[in-house]
């Protein structure tokens, strides 16, 4: 079949290439089975997992990964709102120049973006990388009308990936290698224009090492450690010592009877005995005393993790009613969402729309850039106070209405624009 792209009059397009049209999907089959690794969890444990991934097998880091989120409430909170809070920003295609070209191959870029099938989904599957240290889409190709374009970017699971190197060395690789039935154990090159790989460089080193759910997996261990705990001490001291009390004539059967109803007042809240026997409840001496000590390391763990993923604590420590408080338990530290947001940026510019550009337009035509709009909202209503204290208390008489007009987005009157 050729796959050569054609002009608007059906001429073959020479000396710009092709992309690779081949879907690898099927490849993710062996994602689909993990292997539990937080079911018993202990520091040992989580410590040999680490080391696995250092050495290049990120599978059983993935997986418990995997498990953070989907088991811990408060991690998988947080992250996602650090996630979402660059895959819900607007975004906007910007010319390299003021040429005609350059302002044709904006449209271009900015049209075939929108033609993406989920392509805001597509932005969140890559903001894995915030916790995981990179993540990876597959770059779906097809050709209509004469065009390359990209029908759907598919995210693909980390458990599909190695950085093995040959056997006999110790040297891992730089990037990530797809594991395929052809190489299952150190993984094939990825093959180029058909994947994105976005990395989070929030440390130098190995990209397995990189992502924040590393530091927040300490965390999850001592939390869910607590919280066993705390649940036993719920379980012994929350309700009332059951004591069935029978004297000393008290026949076998009305025994058993005894035993039977104390049993049975944990759910029943009901018995029938006969006057020989007694059931008495007694509150334990420890209820209340210690339950603190569980809550205050819970609460610990939770600000430890969204001071990790958001910048700050404000998700764990907000009080409702205090001024600001709700605000900032929602938000992302400012220089972080814009460090995200640039970096995100970088990797789609560079590994999906130059492959567009240079399918379509040709290797001389320079690509756009892609802006994510990360700046804060102005305070319109804090800027008009500030002027008009600088007006009334200064008197300061430089603000021009159409500065004003202009900074305001008031539109002019008729008689300012005649």
């Amino acid at each position: 079949m050729d796959m050569a792209l054609l002009d608007a009059n059906g001429r073959r397009i020479r000396g710009r290439g092709g992309p690779p049209l081949g879907e690898l999907g099927a490849l993710q089959a062996g994602g689909r089975f993990g292997t539990y690794p937080s079911q018993g969890l202990t520091p040992e444990r989580l410590s040999l997992i680490f080391r696995e991934a250092d050495a290049g097998d990120i599978r059983r880091q993935a997986e418990l990964f995997e498990e953070m989120e989907e088991k811990d409430a408060h991690l998988g909170s947080v992250l996602q709102t650090r996630k979402l809070a660059v895959a819900g920003l607007q975004w906007e295609v910007v010319p390299s120049g003021g040429s005609d070209g350059a302002q044709e191959a904006a449209a271009f870029v900015r049209e075939a973006l929108a033609g993406i099938v989920d392509f805001e989904d597509a932005l969140l599957g890559l903001m894995e990388a915030i916790g995981r240290g990179f993540s990876v889409c597959e770059i779906v190709w097809s050709i209509r009308d004469g065009q390359a374009l990209v029908e759907e970017l598919r995210p693909i699971t980390q458990k599909c990936f190695t950085f093995i190197e040959r056997a006999g060395t110790e040297q891992v690789h730089d990037a990530p290698r797809l594991l395929t039935p052809e190489a299952p154990v150190y993984g094939e090159q990825l093959q180029a224009n058909k994947f994105i790989v976005h990395h989070y460089r929030g440390r130098a080193g190995l990209a397995s090492r990189a992502g924040i759910l590393r530091p927040c997996a300490y965390m999850y261990l001592f939390k869910n450690y607590t919280l066993k705990d705390w649940v036993i001490f719920n379980e012994r001291y929350a309700m009332p010592m059951r004591v069935g009390r029978f004297g000393p004539g008290t026949s076998e059967a009305d025994r058993r009877t005894l035993r039977q109803a104390v049993f049975n007042m944990g759910t029943d809240a009901a018995a029938v005995v006969s006057d020989s026997t007694v059931i008495e409840l007694l509150e334990s001496a420890g209820r209340g005393v210690s339950a603190e000590i569980y809550e205050g390391l819970v609460a610990f763990c939770d600000r430890s993790i969204s001071k990790a993923v958001l910048g700050h604590t404000g998700s764990a420590e907000s009080t409702p009613g205090r001024l600001g408080g709700e605000s900032e338990a929602r938000q992302v530290r400012q220089d972080l969402l814009e460090a995200d947001s640039k970096s995100l940026a970088r990797s789609i510019e560079w590994q999906l729309i130059r492959p567009l550009v240079q399918f379509n337009l040709g290797a001389g035509v320079a690509p756009p850039s892609l802006h994510f709009r990360y700046e804060v909202p102005l305070d319109l209503k804090a800027l008009a106070e500030t002027y008009a204290v600088l007006a009334r208390d200064v008197g300061f008489r430089g603000i021009t209405a159409e500065h004003i007009h202009e900074r305001f987005g008031i539109p002019a009157g008729e008689e300012e624009n005649a």
